[in-house]
């Protein structure tokens, strides 16, 4: 019976509560168009701050009798204006609130709206399209499919500081990778917002820095083009360094910091200008700072990260600046139990979103130690590094776990390191755990790093090999991501170095010798590559070379031929003459050679080539071939 009446009882709730909220939408249908306005200025202050209210009104289908109040000629433009701020509210609601907005078509509405020659008429549809394009549901590709739009929205950026700040926000949120970028830049978006920069108005002057922040991201052309750009007789990077001095807010030192990184990153400007060394470092590091706010330090990091990321010295650099290092280890003790936060709010939303200052150090740590060995053991000394980073790996944020094994990956490149701490800590274990289930993303950099471990020297490569790691990496060549098969094939050559029969015999038996000549005929040079060196690699010892041959022979002869015949660059080449080399270094292996007058007479073609290199390797297939056993050599 409970479940009986548990409906009615829903039911009746439900109408109570829109019922209270009918007579707004009713009085929108008046005849009297002086209380249709009325009534919708009682609605818009029956909505302000009321999410419940928001949702009846949409429920009770008041966005479509607004939209048409706001399109009608007849209407007036107080009535047109109040219209579009009653919807705009709507929209900073919740995320549903804004897809019933989009479901009614209210984007076009509001565009056609910016026609109106009424400037706060103009002010408000702005207004509304900020909210409405700044929530994540929106798609971006919505300002840009009538192409009239943009150059539009350039003309009104002169109107007011309203519309100037409207704009650059709607542009900063909208510009998503490089096909928005040349949109905006081609129609002028540099020239017409540079001089918002010196706006008296500090929300005009901040929107117009993210502006730039978006455009400048990995794009050279904007840039190159921002780098010459002169602001009432300023140069932009000059301007840039102004607004991230001490004195001026976080916000706006972080975004001018950001420019002025992407700007270097994109080749604008050099890594040793002094506005980078001296300007750009410094204020990104006393971002890293524990006296900042949680997203002001990942922010701080994130960008760092960036800008270090391609050079040693801006590395060496950041490393001794205001002991960054030490000083990100408190990323991953926050919050602390003597926490300086007495705002409740903060705190928890700081709890929910701490997992973004483990993944932002483990980031900045992985670029911190991409070259200099010394930082890297600065960085392992930091107290218990190691295991923050094998407890970062099986974090439950994808995000987080791709930044441990990052980070790991940088740290991997240390001899020293995999032979002592990531021994100490067993460090595989985890990793292979990793390999087992995870995104592509985390695999191409987690399979990366375990080709560093399976190196000769890495005393992880015995336990590798022991817990399956043969059968996962021939999986991976399988991907449909070259960046998965690169690393599976370079994995097993490292594997396959030096290493005993059986070992050999294993990889063979589980890549088989379809997919080993599958990977043979890859579009992808570097898969391409790497399977030569594992052919090489297997190749290698005469009684290897002989069990190998005597199984696999006509296959890999085979190969061999159809990689000499074909359209291949000289370093392709090169790797299959010294395969060559390697097999008649063999006892019997050396046949297959000496009876095979095709391959003799391309090692002929070879040692006559116009290239050094191909000569040479032709002349060690000779070499060997003549040589008696003990002269033979190996490649």
């Amino acid at each position: 019976m409970a479940c009986l009446l548990e409906t009615p009882i829903r039911m009746s709730v439900l109408s109570e509560v829109t019922a209270s909220s009918r007579h707004y939408v009713d009085r929108l249908f008046d005849p009297d168009p002086q209380k249709v306005l009325q009534g919708v200025i009682d609605m818009k202050n029956a909505v302000i701050g009321n999410n419940k209210q928001k949702a009846n009104l949409i429920v009770l289908g008041a966005v479509p009798r607004l939209l048409y109040l706001l399109q009608q000629e007849a209407s007036s433009t107080e009535l047109k204006a109040e219209c579009a701020v009653v919807l705009g509210s709507l929209a900073m609601g919740t995320e549903n609130n804004v897809k019933s907005l989009l479901d009614c078509h209210i984007i076009p509405s509001l565009l056609q709206g910016l026609l109106s020659p009424d400037l706060k008429f103009i002010e408000a549809c702005l207004r509304c399209l900020r909210t409405v394009f700044t929530s994540p549901v929106t798609p971006e590709e919505l300002l840009y499919t009538d192409a009239t739009v943009i150059p539009h929205l350039m003309v009104l950026l002169s109107r007011s500081r309203y519309t100037q700040e409207y704009i650059c926000q709607i542009f900063s949120h909208c510009c998503k990778g490089p096909d928005h970028q040349t949109i905006l830049f081609n129609h002028g978006a540099v020239q017409n917002i540079a001089h918002l920069l010196t706006s008296v108005s500090y929300k005009v002057r901040m929107q117009a820095l993210k502006c730039f922040s978006v455009l400048a991201f990995e794009n050279p052309q904007v840039s190159m083009t921002l780098v010459n750009v002169l602001v009432d007789g300023e140069l932009l990077p000059q301007i840039f360094v102004k607004m991230l001095q001490r004195d001026k807010p976080i916000e706006m030192q972080l975004t001018s910091a950001k420019c002025l990184t992407y700007m270097c990153r994109a080749g604008a400007i050099r890594t040793d200008d002094s506005c980078i060394v001296l300007k750009t470092l410094p204020c990104l590091v006393r971002m890293c700072s524990k006296e900042r706010l949680l997203e002001e330090r990942v922010e701080g990091a994130e960008t760092l990260a960036y800008l270090i990321e391609p050079d040693v010295e801006l590395q060496r650099i950041a490393s001794i600046t205001d002991h960054l290092i030490a000083m990100l280890a408190d990323y991953f003790k926050y919050p602390s139990s003597v926490s300086a936060i007495t705002d409740i709010k903060r705190l928890d939303h700081d709890l929910k979103h701490a997992h973004e200052l483990r993944q932002a150090a483990f980031k900045l740590y992985a670029s911190l130690g991409a070259n200099d060995e010394d930082i890297r053991k600065k960085i392992i000394e930091t107290e218990n590094m190691m295991d923050r980073i094998v407890t970062g790996l099986s974090e439950s944020s994808v995000k987080v776990r791709l930044a441990a094994v990052r980070c790991l990956h940088s740290l991997s490149r240390s001899v020293q390191q995999l032979r002592t701490s990531f021994q100490d800590h067993a460090v595989w274990k985890p990793l292979m755990k990793v390999l087992q289930n995870a995104p592509d993303e985390i695999l191409v950099v987690a399979s990366s790093m375990l080709c560093n471990l399976l190196l000769e020297f890495s005393p992880s490569k015995e336990p590798i090999l022991e817990s399956g790691a043969v059968e996962l990496l021939c999986g991976l060549t399988q991907s449909e991501n070259p960046a998965l098969r690169v690393n599976g094939i370079w994995a097993l050559m490292n594997m396959a170095f030096q290493a005993e029969q059986k070992i050999k015999a294993d990889i063979l038996r589980s890549l088989s010798t379809e997919q080993l000549f599958r990977l043979l005929s890859d579009s992808d040079l570097n898969v391409l590559m790497k399977t030569l060196g594992l052919l090489r690699n297997l190749l290698s010892t005469r009684p290897h070379i002989d069990k190998i041959m005597s199984t696999h022979g006509k296959q890999i002869m085979q190969a061999v031929t159809l990689i000499l015949e074909g359209e291949h660059n000289i370093e392709v080449k090169e790797q299959t003459l010294c395969i060559l080399a390697n097999i008649a270094d063999g006892t019997t292996a050396k046949e297959l050679i000496m009876t095979n007058d095709d391959i003799l007479q391309k090692i002929k073609y070879y040692m006559g080539h116009s290239h050094v290199k191909l000569q040479l390797a032709a002349m060690f297939c000779i070499s060997n071939l003549i040589w008696n056993e003990e002269e033979a050599l190996i490649f």
